[in-house]
């Protein structure tokens, strides 16, 4: 019975405990209704959690205490390494070739014969079309026969002469004559040469521009254009400024954007001459074209080379600011320590050329300098910063 009655006494205590946390939550005092006893819970609360934000602030204090690196930035760096720089100038030209020619007669008068197609392969050299000569060849066929007598006249005469026979007037005579028919006779076949179109240079035949039988003038008709696609080359204008960079033999990378084509080349031929008007030179760019699929007028991207530095040192423009005075400068990092802890250090430095997003460092820096790259613009002179490894 008396172990009966202890069991009793505690599962009563225990309910009571039950009700009264029962009675004293958040949920139970605001059914009460009470405002006093409303009150008394918030005080209660209140308390509370003034003591909880005094335990975080110990908390916060200790942390501060054993973290060393708490609002310090983090970084991270790039070292300066020397390396080839090749600065490109950007420029804009047309393909080109000197062997493109549009034909026209040097003799008047009625095409007669057409020899060649559009598309044909023609020789230097090799007849393409005939103008009637009008005569000319029944001119010289009588001139060649008076030439033959009087060179045959003047033969005779030279033996007779030689064996101190006849006089010397005869002699001469002979030879005059004979001299002058030579040379109408040369003349007349020039005349009946130029009724005879003949493909100035190897190539290929594009556009047969007078059909035959027409009437042609010298000089201004336009008979055929003949294009060889060996020699192509790009000729551009070169801002005066960079004369002495653009010469011959400076590389150069050569983008045709409708063929999606790079070719490698060199400035074969820099001009002397600036153009008054626009403050620019020429330049002649040669292009290899075995596949022939670089044709005349195409628009061509040209990339040259007029500065180079071995030993250059770059780094991205992002990471470099400016100050009211106009100087460059950028944040290195110094006595860095096995935590990636160190200090910021600004640096004036002086630029050169840029090149895309990169920009060449000529003073201030150099060979295996470590320098801040991302975090850059939000650092102070004399910071402490931790670098971080992606």
């Amino acid at each position: 019975m008396k172990h009966i009655s202890t069991i009793l006494i505690i599962a009563v205590l225990l309910v009571s405990c039950g009700g009264e946390k029962k009675k004293n939550t958040v949920e139970s005092v605001l059914q009460s209704n009470n405002l006093e006893t409303i009150r008394a819970k918030r005080s209660e609360l209140v308390t509370e959690q003034e003591e909880i934000h005094a335990k975080i602030k110990q908390l916060d204090q200790a942390i501060a205490t054993l973290d060393t690196v708490k609002n310090v930035p983090l970084i991270t760096t790039i070292t300066a390494k020397e390396e080839v720089f090749k600065h490109q100038l950007e420029v804009q030209g047309n393909v080109t070739t000197k062997n493109l020619l549009v034909i026209t007669p040097e003799y008047s008068g009625i095409l007669t014969n057409v020899y060649v197609k559009e598309g044909q392969k023609v020789k230097k050299g090799q007849l393409l079309a005939k103008i009637d000569d009008g005569g000319l060849s029944q001119q010289l066929a009588q001139l060649k026969i008076q030439a033959d007598l009087s060179r045959t006249t003047f033969e005779r005469q030279k033996r007779l002469w030689d064996q101190n026979i006849g006089s010397e007037i005869q002699y001469l005579q002979a030879k005059s004559n004979y001299e002058a028919q030579q040379k109408a006779v040369s003349q007349l076949q020039q005349q009946v040469a130029k009724t005879s179109v003949k493909a100035p240079f190897s190539g290929t035949i594009d556009d047969v521009i007078t059909e035959q039988g027409s009437v042609v003038a010298a000089g201004q008709s336009q008979l055929m254009r003949i294009v060889n696609l060996d020699d192509m080359y790009i000729e551009t204008d070169v801002p005066e400024s960079y004369v002495t960079d653009v010469t011959k033999g400076k590389e150069v990378v050569v983008e045709i954007p409708v063929l999606n084509k790079t070719i490698t080349t060199e400035v074969r031929q820099a001009g002397d001459f600036i153009n008054p008007a626009n403050r620019t030179f020429k330049i002649e760019v040669p292009l290899s074209n075995k596949n022939k699929d670089i044709k005349p007028n195409l628009t061509a991207k040209l990339k040259i080379n007029d500065y180079t530095n071995q030993t250059a040192l770059l780094v991205p423009q992002s990471i470099i600011s400016e100050n009211a005075e106009g100087e460059q400068y950028l944040y290195t990092i110094t006595n860095k320590n096995q935590n990636g802890e160190g200090e910021a250090k600004k640096v004036i430095i002086k630029t050169g050329k840029t090149q895309g997003d990169v920009i060449e460092v000529l003073e201030g820096i150099k060979n295996g300098t470590e320098i801040i790259k991302e975090g850059a613009r939000s650092v102070k002179d004399g910071q402490t910063v931790k670098v971080i490894q992606y």
